[in-house]
């Protein structure tokens, strides 16, 4: 971790990150918005993006918290929206799993969508980097995302109300997961996965409690799977 070559990657990491910062800040601002006007407060706010740290679920969260939904629904709705980091989790593993105990927990802490997509993006690019290059530049990609998420989150909840629906900070949403997946298009199986994942959730947005998100995740996935199997059977004929 401190040879000259992990320092390297370490700035690349935080190099490759960097264009996430346009949308992490509206994004983090939002929540800090968003939950102050659920009622939680300054304080509740921030632990809040610490002890979670995983946009997508803290948003989910907050909706279902404002529709007066039963609590054991929040946290399923929530657990659903992250079990993505699960498979984040196993897909990281063959790259960092080797380094110490004490790197593999931070980074797991750390494994935000930004800094998988980045990070698994140079892996594979680079598939001769050594554990500490990888574990290198895994934090510096998480590097520019965490603090901002942090301290945008602290400044949204500030503000509160007082932020104008003119800026449209809901902006940063859908654009943050658009500039993370395109890249990730790179087979028939990930676009099957997609284009499924999107018409069941079109179809499933009447469902209560926004569960059609977790119909449309798990369908999504089992067209991607079966896509690529089909693929392998089509591939091991010709």
């Amino acid at each position: 971790m401190t040879s000259t070559s992990s320092k390297s990657y370490y700035r690349q990491g935080i190099i490759d990150s960097s264009p996430f910062i346009l949308v992490i800040i509206p994004f983090s601002t939002l929540f800090g918005v968003l939950a102050t006007e659920a009622g939680l407060n300054v304080i509740q706010t921030l632990a809040f993006s610490i002890v979670v740290i995983a946009g997508a679920a803290q948003f989910t969260a907050l909706q279902l918290m404002q529709e007066d939904v039963p609590t054991v629904i929040v946290l399923v709705s929530s657990l659903a929206v992250n079990l993505r980091m699960a498979m984040y989790s196993a897909s990281l593993t063959p790259y960092i799993g080797a380094a110490p105990l004490w790197q593999r927990a931070l980074c797991a802490y750390l494994t935000v969508d930004q800094s998988y997509v980045v990070g698994v993006a140079k892996f594979e690019e680079e598939p001769k980097m050594s554990v500490p290059e990888r574990v290198s530049y895994f934090l510096g990609a998480v590097t520019p995302i965490v603090p901002l998420w942090y301290g945008f989150t602290f400044v949204g909840a500030l503000l509160g109300t007082q932020v104008p629906e003119s800026w449209a900070l809901d902006f940063a949403l859908p654009i943050t997961f658009l500039a993370m997946i395109a890249p990730m298009f790179r087979t028939a199986a990930h676009v099957a996965a997609a284009l499924v994942a999107v018409a069941v959730a079109l179809l499933a947005a009447g469902v209560p409690y926004s569960l059609g998100l977790i119909i449309a995740g798990i369908a999504g996935m089992m067209a991607g799977a079966q896509t690529e199997l089909w693929l392998e059977k089509k591939a091991a004929r010709t």
